[in-house]
């Protein structure tokens, strides 16, 4: 494949040098493209000035005369025979804008001093005409080299969008938005918005997990549950009493021995964690953080809640199982299994709302461990960057906010990492804007993330935004480094193979009192791309 991309590209370029160092105005290539010579397009004269450029266009149908008639042997469709006057005047066709691209990317290869397997030629610049057939309603690509002295440095890329005539002049462009065009052009960055809950996100499972822990602190809010759909079959007092059996049953139990046989039950889950995958699942749950995983697969009811904890309070007060747990765990159940290593276990009611606020704060503690596991196991951040998300002296609900702001940013790292493939740099840096963002902003998933990001790193997404300006140019940069962004409006369009169906209503050409003149809306775009 790639032999023969570089064999057409030299074959074209060739082609292009022979069109160059000829006298004639105008070529056929390949049967299917007519090239010419020309600096008299208005359009392009606005942006060539006078030198010459090459014009590609689709080859019009030749001429079929009559029997009494000559021949039509004489147009020859051969690479270097010039165009017959004896083609049908149709106007100028254009070419696919895949086409055009194809061309355009043979001439950029040979004017870049890297590509070595592709002849490099001293070219005039190539315009090729487009069909308009994508959304960004494409009427021109074009391709001017760059040098400094006599070395080709970079080549800029030029757009040319044209839109149909128009009265509403709410649809004129501003110079602030033609400005913002121009900016976004050449200083890219991502604009992100990520809404939880997609099911093609990298962090869908771990979503599942937040929405259980969501819904049961709503319902502590207005002190009534709607359920989700249990993920087990068995009940959660059954799977709580399995796992108790479970410890019990692990031989000379010492406080860290007795997680090993529960985690063989959910060792098939655990993974490593990393960049380009989302998987949060950690090796090292407590018991505590196992008790969660049950329960919020399994509980549908208050009372699921109380006899669960009933079960596992009365287990580690009578000194059956002494489970271990993190360290820095803060809630209520981890703070009672810790006491009973000493052989004194708080007395707890179990009445009212605290067996639901004990399970969300189980929840809370698992899931602000496995987002700590993924944000400083992969070094994006620090725990001291998260202390405001993991604080615990704050109310529950306020504790909730927070975990899913984290949970919101995550989303947006999966689809950076998952989807972009965006390096750890890019990631490091977009991290700590994002935590910062939200230590005081409101939870909103409406809000756009941006990242300012090279576009050569996300090239297979990136795309030309849809442009919608009457004379107004912005510029930046020096000499052949200057790029531009131009907007016009004109009563005629500007690309003479335009054709669209104007949203101009018919009443306004017979009502001479009221009349307004409708344009067309035309977009020039630059781009600068270095060889180096």
């Amino acid at each position: 494949m790639r032999a023969k991309i570089v064999s057409e590209a030299n074959r074209f370029v060739q082609f292009l040098k022979l069109c160059q160092d000829d006298n004639k105005d105008s070529w056929v290539y390949q049967e299917y493209m007519k090239i010419s010579k020309c600096n008299d397009e208005p359009l392009l004269s606005m942006i060539e000035g006078n030198q010459p450029a090459f014009i590609c266009e689709k080859m019009p149908p030749p001429v079929y005369e009559s029997e009494n008639t000559e021949s039509t042997d004489e147009i020859s469709l051969s690479e270097e025979t010039p165009v017959k006057p004896q083609e049908l005047n149709i106007g100028p066709l254009p070419l696919s804008v895949s086409r055009a691209r194809e061309i355009l990317s043979w001439y950029a290869m040979s004017q870049n001093p890297n590509m070595s397997q592709v002849d490099a030629q001293v070219l005039h610049p190539l315009w090729v005409r487009c069909d308009m057939q994508d959304p960004a309603n494409t009427s021109w690509l074009g391709a001017e080299t760059v040098y400094t002295g006599n070395k080709a440095t970079a080549i800029k890329l030029y757009t040319i969008s044209c839109k149909g005539s128009s009265l509403d002049e709410a649809s004129f462009i501003t110079m602030a938005q033609l400005k913002q065009e121009h900016q976004n052009r050449h200083h890219s960055s991502v604009h992100i918005k990520v809404t939880a809950g997609d099911i093609r996100s990298p962090m869908y499972q771990t979503y599942r997990e937040l929405e259980f822990l969501l819904t049961l602190a709503e319902g502590l809010r207005m002190e009534e549950v709607e359920w989700l759909e249990p993920l087990e079959t068995q009940s959660a007092v059954d799977l709580t009493r399995a796992l108790i059996e479970d410890l019990k049953n692990v031989a000379n139990t010492v406080p860290g021995q007795n997680l090993t046989g529960s985690e063989n039950q959910t060792g098939k889950n655990d993974s490593v964690v990393g960049l380009g995958c989302m998987l949060m699942e950690r090796g090292n749950l407590d018991f505590t953080e196992q008790l969660w995983e049950k329960m919020r697969r399994s509980v549908t009811s208050y009372q699921d809640i109380t006899d669960s904890l009933k079960l596992v309070i009365k287990a580690v007060r009578f000194g059956q199982i002494k489970p271990w747990v993190h360290r820095d765990s803060s809630s209520s159940l981890s703070k009672l299994m810790v006491q009973s290593y000493q052989q004194q276990v708080d007395t707890v009611p179990l009445t009212g709302l605290t067996p639901a606020i004990m399970l969300l704060e189980l929840g809370l503690d698992k899931m602000r461990k496995d987002y700590i596991n993924y944000l400083v196991g992969n070094e994006l951040t620090t725990l001291n960057h998260l202390s405001y998300y993991l604080s615990s002296e704050v109310n529950i609900q306020e504790q909730v906010i927070r975990l899913r702001k984290l949970h919101h940013l995550l989303e947006v790292l999966g689809t950076c990492s998952s989807f972009l493939n965006l390096p750890h740099e890019r990631l490091f840096f977009f991290t700590q804007s994002c935590l910062q963002y939200y230590k005081t902003a409101p939870y909103n998933e409406e809000h756009v993330f941006q990242m300012q990001i090279k576009p050569a790193l996300i090239s297979h997404f990136y795309q030309t935004e849809q442009p919608s300006s009457w004379g107004v140019e912005v510029s930046s940069g020096k000499g052949s480094g200057e790029v531009k962004t131009s907007w016009h409006l004109s009563d005629k369009p500007l690309v003479d193979h335009f054709s669209s169906d104007s949203d101009v209503p018919l009443e306004v050409s017979v009502n001479g009192e009221s009349e307004k003149t409708a344009y067309f809306r035309t977009m020039v775009c630059c781009s600068l791309a270095n060889f180096s």
